[in-house]
């Protein structure tokens, strides 16, 4: 698997696709759980936003590669 994708005669980074995967899919859980109060029982929010992130980006990664 070419570690660098041509995209526009760019040659940029495939995981540049996971973070973005990553980053969209992360946007979508947020919106359900607030919606769902789910972040009320958490103790810091935004912790657990940046580790829900971490995860996605590191299963997407493995993905990849």
């Amino acid at each position: 698997m070419p570690v660098e994708i041509a995209l526009l005669d760019a040659l940029v980074p495939s995981l540049l696709f996971a973070f973005v995967a990553a980053g969209l899919v992360s946007l979508i859980l947020d919106w359900i759980f607030v919606r769902y109060e789910f972040y009320r029982y958490l103790w810091y929010p935004a912790l657990f936003r940046l580790a829900l992130f971490i995860c996605l980006f590191a299963v997407f990664g493995l993905c990849i590669y």
